[in-house]
C-alpha cells in the first residue's frame, strides 16, 4: 500500500501543473479587467494622457506588463521576478492579491477555518439525514415510507441552495421578526453563538447534499438484502436487528463511504453560495469578491487549493476502501 501511495503522490505532480496551467489562463478569459476597475476607483476627471500614464504604471506594478507566459512562470517559481528573486509555487508562494497587497496564501489560511466548520455542519447533517433515510427506504422498499424517503431525495436534489437560503432569510423575518446573524462570530470570543451562527447554514447545505447519499445508500442496501449470505442469515432465524446491522449495513456502506468521500470537495467548494448568503468570511465569499474584482492570483490560488484538496481526498478514498474491503489488493 505504500508503493501505490507513493506512486499515486508522483502523479498528482503532472496533473496539477496541468491544473495550474488550466487555471492561470482560464481566469485571464473572464469579461472584465482589473485595471479598468482600479483606474475608475482612482479616478475620474483626467486627460487622455494621464489616464493612458496612470494605466501603464497600474499594469508594471500588476506584472500584468509582461507577456502571459512570463507571468505564469513567474507564478509558477521557474521564471524570475523583476526584482531578481524567484518565488512561486513551487517555493510555496501563490503571490500577493492585487487589491490589498497581502500574501493570497495568508487571504486564505485566514479564511479556511470558516469554509472547514461550515462543511462539517454540512457533512455531519447530511450523514445524520441520508444513512437512516436511505436504510430505511431499503428495508421498507415500496412502502409508504420508502415512497416517503425517496420523495425527501429528490427535494433534496432539486431544490436549489440559493433559494432554501433566500427564504431562510427573508420569511422568518417578515413572520416572526427573527434573522440569522450576519456578521461573523469568531469561536474563540463566543463558541456557543458560533455554533448557533453555523447551525442554519450547516442544516442547509447537510439538507441539500443528503439527497443522493439517501439515493445511493437505498440502493447499496437492496443490493446487499439480495446477497445469498443474507438469506443465508434469515434461514438461521438471526433477528432483524443482527442482520440489518452487523451483516448488511457494514458491506453496504462501504461504497457510500466512497461516494461521501468523494463529494467533500465539492461540498466545501459549494459553500460558495451559503457563505455569501448569510455573509460568512470563508473560501466561497472571498472567490466571489475576487471574481468581481478581477483578483487574478485569489482566483487561481484557491481553485489550485481545491484541485490539491479533491487529488488528496481521491487518495484517502482509495487508501480507505482498502483497509475495509480486504477484497481489494493493491499493486
Amino acid at each position: 500500500m505504500a508503493t501505490y501511495a507513493i506512486r499515486r503522490l508522483l502523479l498528482m505532480i503532472p496533473t496539477l501543473v496541468l491544473v495550474t496551467l488550466i487555471v492561470f489562463f482560464s481566469v485571464r478569459f473572464i469579461p472584465g479587467n482589473v485595471i479598468d476597475l482600479m483606474m475608475a476607483q482612482m479616478t475620474e476627471e483626467a486627460g487622455a494622457k494621464d489616464i493612458a500614464a496612470m494605466e501603464a504604471d497600474i499594469r508594471h506594478k500588476l506584472g500584468l506588463d509582461v507577456p502571459v507566459h512570463i507571468q505564469y512562470g513567474r507564478w509558477l517559481g521557474i521564471v524570475r521576478q523583476e526584482d531578481g528573486n524567484i518565488h512561486g509555487i513551487f517555493q510555496g508562494n501563490l503571490g500577493d492579491s492585487l487589491w490589498r497587497k497581502v500574501p493570497v496564501k495568508e487571504e486564505i489560511l485566514q479564511r479556511l477555518p470558516v469554509t472547514l466548520e461550515l462543511g462539517a455542519f454540512g457533512i455531519i447533517t447530511a450523514l445524520i439525514l441520508a444513512l437512516p433515510i436511505g436504510v430505511y427506504s431499503a428495508i421498507r422498499q415500496d412502502t409508504g415510507g420508502d415512497y416517503l424517503g425517496r420523495t425527501i431525495a429528490i427535494l433534496a436534489i432539486s431544490l436549489p441552495s440559493f433559494w432554501v437560503g433566500t427564504m431562510v432569510v427573508v420569511y422568518p423575518s417578515i413572520w416572526w421578526g427573527w434573522a440569522p446573524a450576519m456578521e461573523y462570530i469568531n469561536p474563540a470570543q463566543n463558541l456557543p453563538a458560533n455554533l448557533i451562527q453555523f447551525l442554519i447554514p450547516g442544516i442547509i447545505m447537510g439538507m441539500l447534499t443528503s439527497g443522493s447519499t439517501m439515493r445511493i445508500t437505498r440502493t447499496m442496501m437492496l443490493e446487499v438484502l439480495r446477497q445469498d449470505y443474507i438469506r443465508t442469515a434469515w434461514a438461521k432465524g438471526l433477528s432483524e436487528r443482527t442482520i440489518i446491522v452487523r451483516h448488511a449495513m457494514k458491506n453496504a456502506l462501504i461504497p457510500v463511504v466512497t461516494v461521501i468521500a468523494l463529494r467533500v470537495p465539492l461540498l466545501i467548494g459549494g459553500t460558495v453560495v451559503i457563505e455569501t448568503i448569510f455573509s460568512l468570511p470563508g473560501i466561497g465569499r472571498l472567490l466571489v469578491d475576487a471574481l468581481n474584482k478581477r483578483d487574478y492570483p485569489i482566483i487561481s490560488g484557491i481553485n489550485l487549493m481545491l484541485a490539491v484538496f479533491v487529488l488528496l481526498m481521491n487518495l484517502l478514498v482509495d487508501l480507505t476502501y482498502g483497509y475495509l474491503d480486504p477484497r481489494v489488493v493493491y499493486k
